[in-house]
């Protein structure tokens, strides 16, 4: 398992498929730059970003799913890494951000769902939930998806939730981390962090 983890106590994470822009997502939460490219897979280990004046940090941990030129035994390792690291550290976390390509999530998840597999968003969805963890649903690109409350409607259903979407509003966040536009997801995530009195890491996501 992943074993750079720096010595922190509270933790929110952003998981999800390779190249839904995680890392871009990070440098926006942040303000520092991260690897990332356009080839699924980059981000191999996890980037943790940490402020020594708190105990808490943020972190990306790798993509699972497919990637092009990466063999089946390596992306299976990588998923079973990023299963362990949330089981293992279920406690410390505060909010399992789960990050989704808008533009693609669904037909992804019915491709999966109509071979019957079960889809990997789906089952980290669960996962989060079985380990305690409090999941947010960031919607990236959302600026390249042409009817948007449809599109969070179809997510909201895969995943579990009756739509509409707008009574979601603390899981389902729609962004645009390229363009800088993750507001809802700040706002999720402080609501989480009011719940669990921890009112004083909202500086990072305000």
């Amino acid at each position: 398992m992943f074993d750079t983890r720096p010595d922190r106590s509270r933790e929110v994470v952003l998981v999800g498929r390779s190249n839904v822009g995680k890392s871009t997502l990070m440098r926006e939460l942040t303000g520092h730059s991260f690897n990332t490219g356009r080839s699924p897979g980059v981000t191999r280990s996890p980037n943790h970003y940490d402020w020594a004046s708190e105990d808490f940090m943020i972190s990306d941990l790798p993509g699972f799913g497919f990637m092009s030129g990466v063999a089946e035994e390596t992306r299976e390792q990588i998923k079973t890494d990023v299963v362990q690291y949330l089981e293992a550290y279920a406690d410390q976390i505060l909010v399992g951000v789960l990050v989704l390509d808008g533009k693609a999530a669904v037909d992804i998840i019915d491709r999966h769902t109509e071979a019957g597999n079960l889809p990997h968003v789906v089952e980290f969805f669960s996962l989060l939930e079985e380990f305690g963890i409090q999941p947010v649903v960031a919607v990236n690109k959302i600026d390249k998806v042409d009817t948007t409350d449809k599109r969070l409607d179809e997510i909201a259903e895969r995943l579990g939730m009756m739509p509409p979407w707008t009574q979601w509003q603390d899981v389902i966040a729609p962004i645009s981390a390229k363009q800088g536009r993750i507001k809802a997801l700040e706002e999720a995530v402080c609501t989480h962090l009011e719940a669990e009195r921890v009112e004083e890491l909202k500086q990072f996501f305000t």
